[in-house]
């Protein structure tokens, strides 16, 4: 069994970018690291570096696409602790970027079955875990594309970015933290967006090609915050690493 006194988190998607960051700096805290990962090769290779540099790591298979996969995960999870302090729901894709006019629903689903459905399917099975510990938290890794009042901002470059996946899935990812955040007063449910919206950056990751002016630890700067959030912290917020996002 994990040590008891140590915080311990779960990143799914933690193999690489936002998530392998977000590991290893609460890694670098001391908590026990339960990194999540679609591939179990590439999630090997990454807890393995993490171990290399001190961290208390433990790779996850976890495809938050399946429920066999999070039910399997909730297993190993609990073969080493009775709780689950902090679910970092960081998993997640972008589609094909497909103009609205010619999106279908084919291209659709496979976006919200990972940006929406992954989150709400690991959260559910995740609960008792998480409501085992003495002030959990849930971080939900959404984007300033899913803000009604960024989208509709002619400045902001994502104004201009025609799709319909991608947007209307981390919209969708939005409302579902802020009723989860209502209906469960005990869990800390919290939006993070790893970029600077005023400034109009965002990190540079494999998901966009690494063109993001800030950093993978800049980004990491908003889930960090809410991830270490005390028992007095807020719920049901969007921020990004300069402050509060709008709706």
């Amino acid at each position: 069994m994990t040590n008891m006194t140590k915080t311990s988190v779960l990143v799914t998607g933690g193999n690489k970018g936002l998530g392998l960051e977000t590991a290893r700096r609460l890694g670098e805290l001391g908590w026990t690291v339960f990194l999540g990962s679609r591939d179990e090769g590439r999630g090997r290779a990454a807890a393995d570096k993490l171990a290399a540099g001190g961290v208390d790591v433990v790779m996850v298979p976890l495809d938050v696409t399946s429920d066999a996969s999070v039910a399997a995960a909730v297993r190993l999870v609990r073969a080493h602790t009775d709780r689950l302090d902090v679910l970092v729901n960081n998993a997640g894709t972008p589609g094909h970027i497909v103009p609205p006019a010619e999106a279908t629903v084919e291209e659709i689903h496979p976006v919200f079955d990972t940006n929406v459905y992954g989150p709400i399917r690991v959260t559910h099975a995740f609960l008792p875990l998480l409501q085992a510990a003495d002030h959990p938290r849930v971080v939900m890794v959404s984007s300033g594309g899913g803000s009604f009042s960024v989208v509709t901002d002619p400045e902001q470059p994502v104004s201009k970015m025609h799709e319909l996946a991608y947007s209307t899935s981390k919209a969708a990812l939005n409302m579902i933290t802020v009723r989860y955040a209502q209906a469960l007063p005990g869990i800390k449910f919290n939006v993070a967006t790893p970029g600077e919206v005023a400034n109009r950056k965002f990190a540079a990751t494999d998901m966009n090609n690494h063109t993001g002016a800030l950093t993978v630890t800049e980004g990491t700067d908003s889930i960090i915050r809410l991830a270490t959030l005390g028992p007095d912290g807020p719920t049901g917020t969007f921020v990004d690493r300069l402050g509060p996002v709008g709706w």
